[in-house]
Parts: C-alpha cells; structure tokens; sequence
C-alpha cells in the first residue's frame, strides 16, 4: 500500500507530504484546486512520462518520491528481483524532473530506467478513471481477471507448463528439419570430401614425420655423394692402396731392402697401406651404412605434396585433416540417421500437443463455469449503480491454433448490451468500450472490483472521479462500494460527491491559495470537524447553511 507521497515544485504544489491509511481515502477539493495535480505527481513514481512542464514556475527542478509498503506484495518483490535490488519490505521511490527535460529514478536509492520504475509501478498502484480503461478492453487482462475470480492459479501452471513442453518439442523437430535442410543440401559434397579424405587417409602429425624423414633423405643423398667421391679419388687408376703396396714390394725385392735406410721407408708404406685400408673400408662402410632410397624419397615428397595441396584445398593445416574426415564421417552418418529421429521427434511433438490440449480443454471448461457466475456476480453491481438495463457477458472464444499459449486455447472477452428490457432474449453484446460511456466504464471496473474483491488484486486502487454524472442513490451506492473495496485494499478516490466522500475513513482536503501574487496547492488531512465542515460545502456550495451541515452529519451516521 502507498503509505507516504511527498511532492516538491510539481505545478501548482511548493512542497507537500501526505501520510496515507489503509482503507478508503477520498480527495475532495474545489474545482481547479488541484486534485489532477497530486495523480499526475503519483503517475510520475509509477513511470509515467515526465514532462518539463510539470515543473513549478520559475524553478530549475521538481520531484516526487512516494513510499509503498511490499510485505505482503510478492508481485512487487519478484520485480525487484527482475531489476536486480535488494529484496525488502519496503520501496521507496524517487523521480526528479530538471528543466532541461532530464529525468531520474531511484528505487531505495538505487538507479532504475524508467521501464523497470513502470514494471514495479504496475505492481504497487492501479489507476481508473473516466478516460483511462484500457484494461476494460484487454483480452489478456480479460482472461487473468476470470481466472483469478474462478482461482484457476494451479490449473493455469499445468497449462503453463505442459505448453512450454510442448512449445519445446516443436522447436527441437523445427532445428531438426532445418538441420536436415542443411545437410541434405550438403550431402553430395560430403560424400565427395569423404570419398577424397579416405583415399587421401590423412594422420595426426603425418606432415611432421615425412618432412623429417624427408630432409633425412636429402642429407643421406649429399652424404652419399661425398663418399662416393672419395672413394672414386682413392680408387683412381690403380688405386691408393696397389699403389703403396706395389711401392713396399719393389723397396723389398730389390738389393736394398737390408739396407737401414729402406727399412724405415718399407715399414712406413706397411702402415700407410694398412691405414688406407682401414680407411677405404671405413669409407664403404659408411656408404653402406647411408640408407639413400631415391624412390622413397621421391614417394615422401608426393605424399607430402599430396597432403599440403588437400590442407590449401579445404583451408586449413593438415594436421587438422584427420578430424575433418571424422566430422564428415559424422555428418553424413547423421543425415542417415536423422529420418529415423524426425519420426520419433514427430511422435513426441503429437504426444506434448495431445497433452497440452488435454489439460487446456480442462481449464477451458473451468473458465465456462466461472464465467457464468462471474456474470451474475457483476450484474448484481450493475444494477445499484443505475445500470439495471446492462447486461453483461464474459464471451468465451476458441482460439486457432497460432494463438494458443501459455494461458490455454481460449480468448476472453468481456462484453455488454445497454438498456436491455426486462425478459428481452434478443440481446445485442459489443465490447465495452463500443456501448459504454466514460463514466459507465468506471463504474463497470468498480463493480468488477467488488465482485472480485475475494481474489488477488493490486494493493492500491485509484478511482478519478468515476462519480462524475451521478448522484443520488447512485453516488450513494458508488461510495458503498467503494468502501467494501476499501476492506481488502487501500482505495484513493478523486470525488465531487459529499455521499462518496462521507465513506471514507481518510479525508484529504486539495486547496489552492493565492499570496503575494503567488498561487499554490496545498492537501489537507481533515479531522472529523473539519470532514462535516467539506461534506457541508460540497453540499452547499460557497455558502454553507445549517441545513447542510445537518446533511453532512446525516451522510457521515453511516460511516461512523
């Protein structure tokens, strides 16, 4: 409920606090006096757009903060969830408007956008008045209105629920076909691709193993030269090794050989001859040794080739080529094995549809019932508040199935046909808003309110002068009503009428004085003098007579 409005430099009003009760709270005041101004100052906290002009004459700014008790409102806690605040029992809400046309919200002195202040505003306040009954005309609203009446809450969540299930279906078989789309789209291209990577057989870390062995190879080839070079200059002619041991047989044939000087020279070309064998042999050994396979380098160098060219081919390394030919291996096995879980998603779709058709028709025929007492029970508040020839009619309508949601497979639709004579069966029903006028409007929302009053509503309702055009016993029962409303929750009422205004049990009076040339707008909270002393000059008029004081005090016996 709102419990304190506080307005500074808002039009007409310097600067105002008002405490607010529970119950019914009635604003009265002069015409002119300012009573738009306190809703337009409320409408602000709740998001209303702001506008520069709401700013007193002749100051730079103007602001409102208003503070709501929320103990008991869980609509209001799961939206300051959704906003990311601080859970609490409590919000108080503060909006400034500067002169530039820059505005600032703050929830519990947190900063919010004006679309979250207008989401939490939704959930604190409810305002009607003659030209504002856009709810009377909504569908959705319509169709929440019947269910909270009939208190279909736990229904309307197996409904809820078995359509997201099924909503969820449909979009996994939606994926489904247009991921076989896809591929199908693809298929011969894959099985080109799987066709060309089998072949081709790409490995993990081929690339690296065949360049290594490759530049192996080429060395081994350079090596191989080199030996072959060397051995051919030691085998030239007659060879290193004939020819040291051709020199050593003719030292030692001849005369000479026991001569000293030729023994030296004779060993000498021993170990020369033994040493170049040694080393012609350590030569063909290493050349043995030297594994060069033209063929297989050349076969290296194809593969290698091979593997780049595929890498260039399908834009990527070719260590990566390997997982590729997995994934088309994977690809294609899904597509031959999509048909077969299309099938069983297609089953799966039926059975959720099924399903949720099921528990839908359940909460249909549920609402059909309640929408036959909810008739009668609005009927019944029509009629005090001179509307006995309107008939009401909640009009129940299958819906196709593009607009079946989370709340069912119904439209709700709230209609009336005005002055309708009693037993007349041929009875013409439009939308509210096509027969009734402003003030039947809100008077239809405050009959809807009455009879709903058992069921969850907003904490705070506000009535603007949906008195306006009536009198008499009609006022008389617009105030009765609003007084039950103001038993399960706080009522604000904008009034004219002295018999709407004697129900209250909070009074707060709108003045507007003029000092110095300076006009301002001022609320009072009247004490029971001073309420006998308002009821008496709404009465009366400028000039309040004993007799209207009388009345005043005749109309308040029923409040007391």
């Amino acid at each position: 409920m709102l419990v304190q409005l506080s307005i500074k430099n808002i039009v007409l009003i310097e600067s105002c606090d008002i405490a607010l009760e529970n119950g019914l709270c009635v604003l009265s005041g002069e015409t002119g006096a300012g009573k738009s101004i306190l809703l337009d100052a409320l409408g602000l906290v709740l998001g209303a757009r702001s506008d520069s002009g709401l700013i007193r004459k002749g100051e730079v700014q103007g602001s409102v903060s208003a503070e709501f008790d929320i103990s008991t409102n869980e609509g209001a806690k799961t939206v300051l969830s959704e906003l990311e605040l601080e859970p609490a029992d409590s919000v108080i809400v503060r909006r400034s408007i500067s002169s530039d046309g820059k505005t600032r919200c703050l929830v519990n002195d947190q900063p919010v956008t004006v679309a979250g202040l207008k989401k939490l505003g939704e959930t604190l306040v409810e305002v009607h008045g003659q030209h504002d009954q856009k709810t009377l005309q909504d569908m959705t609203y319509h169709r929440a209105l019947l269910d909270e009446y009939a208190k279909l809450g736990t229904q309307r969540k197996g409904v809820a629920a078995s359509f997201r299930q099924w909503r969820d279906v449909v979009q996994s078989l939606n994926g489904l076909k247009a991921d076989i789309e896809r591929t199908s789209r693809e298929q011969e291209y894959l099985n080109h691709m799987r066709s060309e990577l089998k072949e081709l057989a790409p490995q993990q870390g081929e690339e690296e193993l065949l360049a290594n062995q490759r530049t192996s190879m080429m060395q081994n080839e350079k090596l191989f030269d080199v030996l072959n070079e060397a051995i051919s200059e030691l085998n030239q002619g007659k060879g290193v090794l004939g020819a040291l041991r051709n020199a050593q047989r003719t030292l030692t044939r001849s005369s000479f050989a026991g001569d000293e000087k030729f023994t030296a020279i004779i060993e000498g070309l021993e170990k020369a001859a033994i040493e170049a064998e040694e080393a012609i042999y350590a030569l063909e050994k290493t050349g043995q040794d030297t594994r060069f396979d033209p063929e297989k380098l050349e076969r290296i160098e194809e593969r290698l080739f091979a593997l780049k060219a595929a890498g260039r081919k399908y834009n990527m390394p070719v260590d990566e080529l390997a997982a590729l030919y997995t994934e088309v291996e994977a690809k294609l096995a899904l597509i031959d094995s999509q048909e077969h879980l299309l099938s069983g998603l297609e089953k799966q779709v039926k059975t959720a549809r099924d399903a949720f058709t099921l528990v839908a028709s359940k909460l249909t025929e549920q609402r059909k019932k309640t929408a036959l007492k909810l008739e009668k029970a609005i009927e019944g508040e029509l009629a005090p508040l001179k509307m006995a020839g309107t008939r009401f009619r909640v009009r129940l309508e299958p819906l196709g199935e593009d607009g079946w949601s989370e709340w069912g497979m119904d439209g709700v639709y709230f209609e009336c046909a005005t002055n309708v004579a009693k037993g007349d069966k041929d009875v013409a029903y439009a939308a509210l808003n096509k027969i009734a006028s402003g003030g039947e409007l809100s008077r239809f929302m405050l009959s809807m309110k009455v009879a709903l009053s058992s069921v969850r509503s907003t904490p705070t309702l506000i009535f603007d002068e949906i008195d306006t055009g009536t009198g008499g016993a009609v006022a008389a029962a617009i105030g009765e009503r609003l007084s039950l409303l103001g038993q399960t929750a706080q009522v604000l009422v904008v009034t004219h009428l002295p018999q709407v205004a004697a129900r209250g049990s909070q009074h707060l009076r709108v003045v507007k004085d003029e000092k110095s040339r300076k006009v301002t707008t001022f609320v009072e909270n009247l004490l029971p003098a001073e309420r006998e002393e308002e009821l008496a000059r709404m009465l009366a008029g400028a000039t309040i007579t004993p007799e209207a004081r009388k009345a005043a005090q005749k109309l308040l016996e029923p409040a007391a």
